[in-house]
């Protein structure tokens, strides 16, 4: 176990936790830690099961007495979002997470961390250990592909599980209980730009839009944080109407459910215009820092000038179009939440975009309390797409999970949570994906609650949990799961 988690409370949440930051755990990467966990678990005389979808599901049997008790079930989802800073070397395949505790927080400060939901995981797997904890039949289900996909939810065959009631750990937020969260499909774009030559009179730029916070595309995007693509999209359009400017190439983000923090376009420009280009490119970035005083601070945007003379470009009409659709796309907070105050309904994320040699490659994230709006907004990308003569689809849909007030799960761990911390806990629906949606459509009898503990910046380096969260987080778990008897 690293020195920063050694000493760390509970030791045997934080010492898988530790296991999960040493195994490499991208998206569609996660057999190595499974295959880990099997061995763990066989060594352990809890059963260990891989479904056709690749999730891993661990049973235990009842604690003596409560034989006759309905089945609870402890959910996780073993990938994380994989996400550095420029200029760090971290190969998320086979390089270990460094974290550090700062100030009472466990952070990664160049990578994500992966406490989402390495956390929730952890819980669970210390639940099946630990001693003289009594519990009724225990099934813990750790999916595959949660982030870029939700591939293991969704391939989930009905009656896999046999509990009757659900705790999902993939919350964020201490304190409160979710009982709800947003369905959300993907929407792509793509077109093959026809592409002409350039003038012999021209300089090769780069433009770099960096220095952004990022975050969760769902938990983060009422925050007002710039979109790096978006913003490059804008400038670029902007420098289009004042020159012949000729675009190359673009890209930006990596992650459809995270704010992209850096853009990158290369360009030509005449060569004379060239030369004076970065008063342009200090004055935009002024005008952003302005604009981004409070939410995105560090927002830079910079110019590099090159020797060697560019061939071809984006023809001019297709460019028009592109800039024009990036700087136009529904992006951010559509609707807000009219039943709960404060809450996101609906959004989208412009979160990936590539143009290289001609081909453009757009996803975007949309997201919806209500999975009728998700899709109403969805199809408005892909008209809007489509007018500018793109390609654009729906993919990758999955339902939101609709509140129930009366759940008796909830009214158990709400008195649970006021025995032991002296105080009502908060009620909540979240607007980013749960997997509750699509387990409670293949297993309709679930009654599910979930909660977390403090994480912030989720899907973007410097990504944090706070430890004594945590530790309240494993105490409310363990007088849940005994009072459930």
């Amino acid at each position: 176990m690293p020195t920063s988690l050694k000493n760390l409370q509970p030791h045997s949440v934080w010492a898988h936790f530790a296991t999960l930051c040493a195994i490499p755990r991208s998206s569609l990467h996660e057999a190595a830690l499974r295959e880990y966990l099997i061995g763990w678990a066989q060594a352990r005389g809890i059963t260990a099961i891989v479904d056709d979808a690749g999730n891993l599901i661990l049973k235990k049997p009842a604690s003596p007495g409560c034989e006759a008790m309905p089945g609870v079930i402890l959910q996780g989802h073993l990938d994380m979002v994989c996400q550095a800073n420029t200029g760090t070397k971290h190969d998320f395949e086979r390089d270990p997470i460094n974290a550090v505790v700062r100030d009472g927080w466990l952070v990664a400060e160049d990578t994500t961390l992966g406490a989402d939901n390495g956390i929730g995981v952890a819980l669970a797997l210390a639940a099946l250990e630990a001693p003289g904890l009594i519990h009724p039949p225990l099934e813990v289900l750790l999916t595959v592909n949660e982030e870029s996909g939700m591939d293991g939810a969704r391939g989930l065959a009905p009656g896999t599980l046999r509990g009757k009631v659900l705790i999902n750990l993939d919350t964020e937020e201490w304190g409160h209980f979710y009982l709800g969260c947003a369905g959300g499909v993907d929407v792509e774009v793509r077109h093959d730009c026809a592409q002409q030559e350039v003038p012999p009179d021209y300089a090769l730029l780069r433009f770099e839009v960096s220095g952004l916070r990022g975050g969760h595309s769902g938990i983060d995007i009422h925050l007002g944080r710039g979109n790096a693509v978006k913003l490059l999209a804008e400038a670029l359009r902007d420098l289009c109407a004042h020159t012949d400017l000729r675009l190359i190439g673009m890209q930006g983000g990596t992650a459809r459910n995270a704010i992209p923090r850096e853009a990158f376009a290369t360009c030509a420009l005449p060569a004379a215009l060239a030369s004076t280009i970065d008063e342009w490119v200090r004055h935009r970035h002024e005008a952003w820092r302005q604009r981004f005083a409070e939410a995105d601070a560090n927002i830079s945007f910079a110019c590099q000038h090159y020797d060697m003379p560019p061939e071809t470009s984006i023809a001019r009409a297709e460019q028009d179009r592109l800039l024009a659709f990036l700087d136009i796309a529904a992006n951010g907070v559509a609707r807000v939440s009219e039943a709960f105050p404060g809450v996101t309904d609906t959004s989208s994320n412009l979160g990936v975009l590539a143009l290289e040699q001609g081909a453009l490659k757009a996803t975007f994230k949309v997201r919806s309390l209500h999975d009728a709006r998700a899709d109403a907004l969805a199809d408005k990308l892909v008209a809007q797409a489509s007018s500018y003569g793109f390609q654009a689809w729906k993919e990758g849909a999955y339902p939101g999970w609709t509140p129930n007030p009366a759940s008796n799960l909830l009214a158990l761990c709400q008195r649970v949570y006021a025995e032991q911390f002296g105080q009502p806990a908060g009620l909540q629906v979240i607007h980013a994906g749960l997997e509750c949606g699509l387990l409670a459509a293949s297993h309709p009898q679930l009654d599910m609650i979930s909660f977390g503990p403090d994480i912030r910046g989720a899907h973007a380096p410097g990504e944090r949990v706070e430890i004594e969260s945590v530790a309240r987080c494993w105490t409310l778990l363990k007088a849940v799961l005994q009072a459930l008897n």
